[in-house]
């Protein structure tokens, strides 16, 4: 092959990609608007759709223009149901999976509640599986599963160092379930997962820089770096629930049991926020039942509402003084209503106690931001290894490392042809 032949199948592979990836983002095209969104000319367009037709990647979906002056245009879309990815959630009560197809449009979802003794690893295929019959999505093409879990993974081994909900998972559990699905296979920590779900479609859209702080039974955190997760040498990066807070004093550190006395999550947790809002007369069956109902009370809730932002911001002063993020989005269930009602005053306390004062918004994802976070990450390895990679990521190896969440996108910009001059995109 020459070089002038392997240049034109490697412009024509980018180009592939940037249609396909511009079909994922605004659903069915004409050709004219590939023309104009990717800068091409039209004859390139033509040819590219015949490309992808003849692979079975996109189909035509219907007509677009009707009741308008004119011809109305073909109009082109992906074959959804031409991969599929799986997304699940492991928590101490329940296994939760999703299918979607590779255009990102959710199949099914299914949920399996679990028991202290059951094998939590089976379940998972078990919901996996339940999602597909039950959303009629052929196994066969599923092109690899994510499993947002709580604790430490690895990002060496891509295994699970520990999840104190979870104390029965440890090692060789990624590659048992990768038997049992006979698909790969990859775990993320809950959190990230989380982050990677605001970054793309939430509340940190367009931020490359960035915390996110989920409280809630649990306390932890994401932290996206240049738009990177940033996970540490063990993948301990982000466990704020033992950040050393209170008196100085270093507590012994207790991982197998999630525990850490004098720590972020021992004043910030669900549980002590639950204690706290009834030290002040609030006492509710959950820790954000109690904030809102201390919110609605005006002047009678104001000393829990100050003790509680006091709590909190101690825990994000410390982050942002050490990386200043600018922004900290709450999650979890008392994050979310934390960022709601008290996301501003949370804000003034740390630019009062810091060189830094961040914005402070609560999370926007609808749903479950964990298995949004999951189905995202599975998608970007399914994409790659379907429609082929995009310039500046490389493929995924699933067989042995967990793939970093890719939360940057290659240029948009086409690569020409020979003999055909660059043009820019337009808007």
């Amino acid at each position: 092959m020459t070089r002038r032949a392997a240049r034109s199948g490697l412009v024509r592979a980018v180009n592939d990609r940037l249609a396909l990836d511009l079909l994922v983002e605004y659903g069915p095209l004409s050709r004219s608007a590939l023309a104009d969104r990717t800068g091409m000319s039209k004859p390139s367009v033509a040819e590219l759709i015949d490309r992808l037709l003849d692979a079975g990647l996109i189909e035509e979906t219907g007509i677009g223009g009707v009741g308008r002056r004119g011809p109305n245009a073909r109009l082109y879309g992906l074959v959804h149901d031409r991969a599929f990815v799986a997304g699940a959630e492991v928590r101490g009560g329940e296994v939760t999976a999703v299918i979607t197809g590779i255009g990102g449009r959710a199949v099914a979802e299914a949920a399996i509640t679990t028991r202290p003794r059951d094998n939590t690893i089976t379940l998972v295929r078990d919901a996996v599986v339940a999602a597909a019959a039950d959303g009629g999505a052929d196994l066969d093409r599923l092109h690899g599963v994510v499993v947002g879990t709580p604790g430490i993974v690895d990002p060496r081994s891509g295994e699970i160092g520990f999840a104190a909900d979870l104390p029965t998972w440890g090692g060789g559990l990624r590659d048992l379930l990768r038997r049992e699905l006979a698909h790969p296979v990859r775990f993320e920590n809950e959190v990230n997962l989380s982050a990677l779900a605001e970054h793309r479609v939430g509340a940190a859209r367009g931020q490359e820089t960035f915390a996110l702080i989920s409280l809630g039974e649990g306390v932890g955190m994401a932290l996206m770096l240049d738009g990177r997760l940033v996970r540490g040498a063990s993948g301990g990066a982000g466990e704020i629930g033992y950040l050393p807070l209170g008196d100085g004093a270093l507590a012994p550190a207790r991982p197998a049991e999630g525990t850490y006395a004098g720590g972020f999550q021992a004043l910030a947790g669900a549980r002590a926020v639950r204690s706290l809002a009834r030290q002040h007369g609030f006492d509710r069956r959950t820790a954000t039942a109690a904030v809102r109902a201390a919110h609605a009370a005006g002047e009678g809730g104001a000393a829990f509402l100050d003790a509680l932002v006091e709590r909190v911001a101690a825990g994000v002063a410390a982050v942002c003084t050490v990386v200043d993020p600018g922004l900290v989005v709450l999650t979890g269930p008392l994050g979310r209503v934390a960022g709601e009602l008290l996301g501003e005053r949370l804000a003034e306390r740390v630019g009062a106690a810091t060189p830094v004062r961040p914005e402070v918004r609560p999370s926007s994802i609808e749903g479950n931001p964990v298995l949004r976070g999951a189905v995202l990450s599975a998608l970007d390895a399914a994409r790659d290894e379907v429609f082929g990679p995009t310039l500046h990521a490389p493929a995924p190896h699933w067989s042995r490392h967990p793939r970093q969440a890719r939360d940057r996108h290659s240029s948009r910009a086409p690569v020409p042809l020979e003999g055909e001059q660059p043009m820019a995109r337009k808007k």
